[in-house]
């Protein structure tokens, strides 16, 4: 569900671009602005990225964000009339995200494309979300320029806009790492670091998206929903943090539904895990990966991490990061991992043999985990994002000298159909 140029100008609520609301902005002959732009047919698709096409989504990226509407006379800036564009298939829209992204520097990602309408009135919705990556370049041969929209016109920036741009980047980045900071520091708050070692991962949206508060009915399905997916990245045999939480009945918290832990007898403490939603999607997940146990009646010591506990840890929270990104409308988010750990002893990640039984190899010794940080685009394909878990999980293995990503296994990339 979205909010679109479209929804505003006709004064409607946040939903689905639909052929209807299309029709209706016509019919009212609305006009141009800077975050709407009519267009009377698609570029074409051989030679895409020196059309102005780039231009068209660098500029409403470096203004904010909006709309490009394909398949829309208009005369004096205003909608006139439908014009049919014809079939937009999977190539086709495939080029136009790579337009996005190999034509522009630093890339647009996460362009919406949608199909309005049917023969004869066929039309396309480019929906270019808002960056925090601006200025947004065009090159071409030698010569490059950050375009903008003003109003109803594209126009190239003056030095000063450029210059304003990369300081409000910086600024964002700056903002975006005391946010993780902040979120960081309340998950690890209160752990017992000096029994066993705790796994903190957060997640933050780069560009958070105001909507209504999440319901406890909403929480409550996307905690359901991430265990499902993040059991087809790691598999059943491990400790699932999602699996010792209270994904049944959240608990309201400060603009958050918190998943509190249910391990709480003598024998399970040392599964214990917490789990948070925040109303403006970000993430949390504080699970213990020390001291796990290793038999009916011996357990590790709090120093000693199973591999399979940090991949388990990885993969629910990025099964929750991708589930509450669907619900929240989020895409982008700013994402650190890091192992909290206060005893004496240096940490050691217990890697375990092909058979899955005997662990054959410890890692180097840890005396410092630094955290792990990375970008993640919550929404992209679901091949793509499979192994982006893969790869965040094995930055956090690698780390102690552990090259074996053992449970979290996504199929060739040549295997996606």
């Amino acid at each position: 569900m979205s909010f679109t140029a479209l929804h505003r100008a006709l004064g409607v609520g946040p939903g689905p671009l639909t052929d209807e609301l299309l029709d209706i902005a016509v019919a009212a002959a609305v006009s141009e602005t800077d975050d709407l732009d009519w267009k009377s047919e698609l570029p074409p698709m051989r030679g895409l990225p020196q059309t102005d096409f780039p231009k068209d989504v660098a500029a409403m990226a470096n203004s904010g964000g909006g709309v490009i509407v394909f398949g829309v006379r208009e005369n004096q800036k205003a909608a006139t009339a439908r014009v049919d564009v014809g079939e937009l298939d999977e190539a086709y829209e495939r080029s136009l995200r790579s337009a996005a992204i190999t034509a522009i520097s630093p890339p647009v990602f996460g362009l919406g494309v949608h199909r309005l309408g049917a023969d004869g009135k066929r039309a396309v919705v480019v929906e270019v979300p808002a960056s925090v990556d601006g200025p947004h370049l065009i090159y071409r041969h030698e010569y490059f320029g950050a375009p903008v929209r003003n109003d109803a016109d594209t126009v190239w920036m003056k030095e000063r806009q450029i210059e304003a741009m990369y300081r409000s980047r910086f600024e964002e980045r700056r903002h975006a790492t005391e946010a993780l900071n902040a979120l960081f520091t309340e998950a690890a708050a209160g752990r017992n670091t000096n029994q066993r070692a705790w796994l903190i991962a957060v997640a933050h949206p780069r560009l958070p998206r105001v909507r209504d508060r999440l319901t406890r009915d909403e929480a409550r399905d996307v905690l359901s929903k991430a265990r499902g997916i993040a059991l087809t990245y790691a598999g059943q045999s491990g400790i699932h943090p999602l699996e010792s939480v209270d994904r049944l009945n959240p608990r309201p918290g400060l603009r958050r539904w918190v998943a509190v832990n249910t391990a709480t007898d003598e024998r399970s403490m040392w599964k214990q895990s917490w789990m948070s939603i925040h109303h403006d999607g970000s993430v949390t997940l504080a699970a213990t990966v020390g001291g796990h146990r290793r038999s009916h009646e011996a357990y590790f010591e709090g120093w000693q991490l199973e591999s399979s506990a940090v991949e388990c840890a990885i993969a629910d929270v990025m099964a929750l990061l991708r589930t509450t990104a669907e619900v929240t409308d989020q895409d982008e988010y700013d994402l650190r991992v890091g192992v909290e750990w206060t005893g004496e002893q240096p940490l050691m990640i217990l890697t375990q043999d092909h058979s899955g039984f005997a662990y054959d190899g410890v890692s180097t010794p840890l005396h410092y985990y630094a955290p792990v940080e990375t970008t993640v685009r919550a929404l992209e394909p679901t091949l793509d994002f499979f192994w982006s878990v893969h790869d965040l999980a094995e930055d956090c293995l690698n780390q102690g000298g552990i090259s074996n990503v053992a449970m979290i296994r996504p199929p060739s990339r040549d295997d996606q159909a």
